[in-house]
């Protein structure tokens, strides 16, 4: 899929004073047991729900009216692999700061080593491009690494902070195990062109302060360490953190580039756009560059906002441009959802605690079960109900086709 670009023209933003209303009233009702279950126990399910509705004007100009569900911007939840996505775009951004002839989200990329535990990365297929793609195809935690090898701490952060995405704390890779300092030690990177090098980047060590200090990051009665139980509640303080409506609004402003503030924008080109696009929807079996096996991944999989269709192929006409995450019971998903047949389209951001027994690493969460169930049948219903919502303009996603 190859989206065109068109630059749209900033309205205004309007937040809904009735939110709880229109969930409530117009969206939940007909939901199912489980689903009523898990609502009237949010705050153990630690449940934030922010949803946008679209309404276009004659010219195909986007409108915006967001409704939040029991959202609380200072409440801490884990973020998981959610915290890739503006990685991702952030690197882009990066390299077109930069400025340098030659240089690209497809030039070779060396992760080299300056010790601190921290590893090489020489595969000469290695670029920007490659860990996005397999970033957005099946979250791969390698790739994310490397973008973060690349950006560093301050940068991620002061970036974020300098859009308006306040109260970001992006401060470690995933699934290694390193101390708070390493995490603060980024490798020596250089990009090429071949056998020419065109940018070298030296160690780096990061002064970004942690004082972001969301309530709630002390969570559950205990965790295990290696084979024992600590009984103790799991300190969350030195782990990522953004806020839900950090992940709605950057999703907002990479698909609606020209309809939010200028300060919001990502310097990226057209053709940055049409390559975020294409790898935020693809499937794992659709993709050219990295094969996936269909049967261990699926069409669903990633795709926790899957409107229902949780077990079969999704249909052609049904595109989900997302970035989910899902560990210590956390799940959180992220989207911009259309239906190219049904004139549906809608933004979407979600996230459900399941974590019954309260201890942390013990690999016993909810998430088949409850937490996965939840968010399909989520956006089910909010899909449902923007298919019977009356429109005056029927939006045109010929763009996304």
């Amino acid at each position: 899929m190859k989206p065109s670009f068109r630059v749209l023209i900033p309205l205004l933003f309007v937040m809904s004073l009735n939110a709880q209303s229109v969930f409530e009233k117009e969206i939940f009702p007909g939901s199912s047991e489980n689903f009523h279950h898990v609502l009237s126990n949010m705050e153990k399910y630690e449940i934030q729900i922010i949803y946008t509705r679209i309404d276009r004007n004659a010219e195909q100009e986007p409108m915006f009216s967001r409704f939040d569900f029991n959202v609380d911007p200072q409440r801490y939840f884990y973020p998981a692999s959610s915290v890739k996505f503006p990685a991702a775009i952030l690197a882009l951004e990066y390299l077109n700061n930069l400025n340098i002839a030659g240089l690209d989200r497809n030039s070779r990329v060396l992760i080299d080593s300056a010790g601190y535990s921290q590893s090489v990365s020489d595969d000469p297929d290695n670029s920007v491009s490659l860990f996005i793609e397999k970033i957005l195809l099946v979250s791969d935690n390698d790739a994310f690494n490397r973008l973060y090898e690349i950006l560093g701490q301050d940068y991620i952060n002061k970036q974020l902070a300098s859009k308006g995405f306040k109260d970001t704390r992006i401060i470690h890779r995933l699934s290694v195990p390193f101390s708070f300092e390493e995490n603060k030690r980024v490798n020596p990177v250089k990009f090429f062109d071949g056998d020419k090098l065109l940018y070298e980047l030296p160690f780096r060590f990061s002064f970004f302060e942690n004082s972001i200090s969301p309530s709630g990051q002390l969570k559950g009665k205990g965790f295990m360490s290696g084979d024992k139980l600590v009984e103790s509640p799991m300190d969350f303080s030195s782990k990522n953190f953004l806020r839900l409506e950090t992940l709605h609004e950057v999703m907002k402003s990479v698909v609606f580039p020209g309809a939010v503030p200028e300060n919001q924008r990502f310097n990226l080109t057209p053709d940055d756009y049409n390559f975020l696009y294409e790898y935020m929807c693809m499937l794992p079996r659709e993709s050219d560059t990295s094969k996936y096996n269909y049967r261990e991944t699926g069409d669903q999989y990633v795709k926790f906002f899957n409107c229902g269709y949780d077990s079969i192929p999704f249909p052609a006409n049904l595109k989900i441009f997302s970035k989910s995450g899902l560990a210590y019971g956390y799940l959180i998903d992220n989207a911009y959802i259309i239906d190219t047949d049904k004139n549906v389209e809608f933004l979407l951001s979600a996230v459900i605690h399941v974590n019954g027994n309260g201890i942390f690493n013990d690999d016993t969460y909810e998430y088949d079960k409850t937490g996965l169930p939840f968010l399909s049948e989520l956006s089910k219903l909010i899909y449902d109900y923007e298919y019977r919502r009356q429109k005056e303009y029927v939006p045109d996603l010929t763009r996304f086709r």
